[in-house]
């Protein structure tokens, strides 16, 4: 039996002859996504093998960059330095197809009972220009700061949106994947963390403001398709040229209604709202 997780060289291998091998990489906060898309595509479509990985979205772009996979995940867009390293090495444009929603959510403790922050104050924070709670309305206690590693789209849409491209405090603790900075907070009484809401389980996710003036609102679908929350984003499939083939009846596949309800249900939120 052949298995999504092994090598594409062996992936390829083990398929039969008339099978279509489709590989995605890139972003940690998609993989879970692109892994439950992939586990529905192929029991609907048993001649397609697809192979998903994660590494972090800049690992996933220069994987598209050097024709490593067929397609990329990303958390944020391509920056025009990297379309046009496709464009050298690949001969082609980029396509950059959006597949989902996400609001980049600030977590904390359960424990801790600060409900709300500016988007100024949580990069105050992670620059480490406020360094005890109390300064932020919370208890009088240091602030432990957890968060991505600099391979992560995450990260650098953090670092753009909330930090101004300032850097993170020196005592910040860079982790390998969502799935740690939530672990990480939810041992740390005293710690802060962000991510993309669909890894918000067993977690509190605060209400953010967009600045003093404005009211501080939650991660919630109704407030990223309003863009009342300051943090949404749109999450990213990226190809060398249009998709074409069993690549492109994927794509297809991923925008259409049976696609978006995975969106639903892995916690993030599809590009249409009618979605159940």
């Amino acid at each position: 039996m052949c298995f999504t997780i092994l090598s594409t060289f062996a992936l390829l291998s083990c398929a039969a002859p008339d099978r279509q091998a489709v590989t995605i990489k890139g972003s940690d906060t998609m993989v879970a996504l692109g892994q439950q898309w992939a586990e529905l595509y192929m029991k609907e479509h048993p001649g397609t093998t697809i192979q998903v990985t994660g590494g972090g979205s800049g690992t996933g772009i220069a994987a598209l960059i050097n024709g490593t996979t067929q397609i990329c995940q990303a958390s944020r867009p391509m920056t025009p330095k990297e379309r046009d390293l496709v464009k050298r090495n690949r001969d082609v444009d980029v396509a950059e197809i959006p597949v989902a929603l996400d609001a980049l959510a600030i977590y904390v403790n359960k424990q801790n009972p600060l409900d709300e922050l500016t988007t100024e104050q949580t990069g105050r924070i992670f620059r480490g220009e406020v360094v005890n709670w109390k300064d932020v309305g919370g208890p009088n206690a240091p602030i432990v700061l957890y968060g991505r590693e600099n391979s992560s789209g995450t990260y650098v849409f953090f670092k753009e949106h909330v930090l101004a491209n300032a850097d993170f405090a020196e005592r910040y603790q860079a982790l390998p994947g969502t799935a740690s900075v939530i672990n990480a907070v939810m041992k740390d009484p005293i710690g802060i963390g962000y991510g993309g809401i669909g890894s918000a389980t067993d977690i509190k996710t605060i209400a953010i403001a967009k600045n003093m003036q404005s009211e501080a609102v939650l991660p919630t679908m109704s407030n990223v398709y309003s863009n009342a929350y300051p943090l949404s984003r749109q999450l990213f499939w990226y190809t060398a040229g249009e998709p074409l083939g069993a690549n492109k009846q994927f794509v297809d596949w991923v925008l259409g209604p049976d696609g978006q309800k995975v969106v639903s249900a892995v916690g993030y939120y599809p590009l249409n709202r009618e979605v159940p």
